[in-house]
């Protein structure tokens, strides 16, 4: 099953992206060679968002259309999520 994922950086901002393994990805964002090069200079990063995708491409569509949210959305995003929870 892959996921969407929004984690936030030490720094406050947020990074999206896809996996089959939220937890395996983000110790590697926190504290491995295979982190993304934006997150690799913002650790520690929080999961603070995830999201169930159907397949890659579902999950590929859902992260760029999220990527393409402003902040504040994806505040709100965040927000629905841990309300939900």
């Amino acid at each position: 099953m892959w996921c969407v994922y929004i984690v936030e950086c030490a720094d406050g901002t947020y990074y999206t992206g896809i996996t089959t393994d939220v937890n395996r990805r983000i110790n590697e964002h926190n504290y491995g060679f295979k982190s993304a090069k934006y997150t690799r200079s913002r650790r520690p990063v929080k999961l603070v968002y995830v999201e169930a995708a159907i397949d890659r491409s579902e999950a590929s569509k859902r992260e760029y259309k999220i990527k393409k949210y402003k902040r504040v959305r994806k505040k709100e995003l965040i927000s629905e999520y841990n309300n939900n929870k």
